[in-house]
């Protein structure tokens, strides 16, 4: 990828986070740059229209908070951007993110490699998901095509093919982005993980998340019921829809 360009998702109400995001513009290995995130709280009308319940299947149980929504605007503004520079690609991240070096160097590194445009690369917190196909090398991170794709934005490399698709795939969307992402058989995208990634998340230390609040007894009874439904329905469509890669 000749040119590769880097947005750092930041709420500009988010002070405290300023120190990490002025840390990561000097740590990163390729120029960055600011993106004003989406606020939850002052979206227009014409903002929220982008999110319509029920639109796939299977269903996403619940529903979205105005968080959740402006986070996947926020991701769609880095998308758009990426086609409007004319970038052959974006590292993606959130603003809440720690490097961890040379690990992340190397995983970055290798995930450049083994990329080819039209790819979605994750690097994950946490590494969850079992390889269905493993394309690193020895003494390399490993770089997989996962079995199932695991949740989490924090940080990520799309090519400019992902993020055309993704921009038409997502005019309106009724899941958070890093659920949405999990459905390959309506993306069609091959989505990669690297791990280790060498990135961790540091929401405590700088103030707390600022999408999850604190859940009513009967909501959070509600969730752990319909959540492992949920999970379970979506491997089934996956093994229905076939392996998109």
């Amino acid at each position: 990828m000749n040119k590769t360009g880097c947005f750092i998702i930041h709420l500009e109400r988010a002070t405290a986070r300023l120190g990490q995001v002025d840390r990561l513009l000097r740590e990163l290995p390729i120029k960055s740059s600011i993106m004003q995130a989406v606020d939850g709280i002052s979206m227009s009308e014409v903002q929220k229209a982008h999110y319509k319940p029920h639109l796939l299947r299977p269903s996403y149980p619940f529903a979205l908070r105005q968080a959740e929504v402006a986070t996947f605007l926020s991701h769609r503004a880095c998308w758009q951007a990426i086609i409007d520079q004319e970038l052959d690609a974006a590292l993606i991240l959130e603003d809440d993110v720690a490097l961890e070096e040379p690990t992340f160097s190397r995983a970055f590194e290798a995930a450049q490699a083994h990329m080819v445009q039209g790819d979605l690369v994750r690097f994950p917190i946490k590494i969850r998901e079992k390889p269905l196909e493993t394309l690193s090398v020895n003494g390399e991170p490993c770089v997989m095509v996962p079995q199932s794709i695991g949740l989490g934005m924090v940080m990520q490399i799309v090519t400019r093919d992902a993020a055309r698709v993704l921009l038409e795939k997502t005019r309106h969307f009724d899941r958070p982005v890093d659920t949405y992402l999990q459905m390959r058989w309506d993306h069609g995208l091959r989505v990669l993980t690297v791990w280790p990634s060498g990135v961790r998340e540091i929401s405590a230390d700088l103030g707390g998340s600022l999408i999850s609040k604190r859940k009513g007894l009967w909501d959070r009874i509600r969730r752990e019921i319909l959540r492992p439904l949920y999970r379970v329905q979506l491997s089934l469509y996956l093994r229905m829809k076939g392996d998109k890669r």
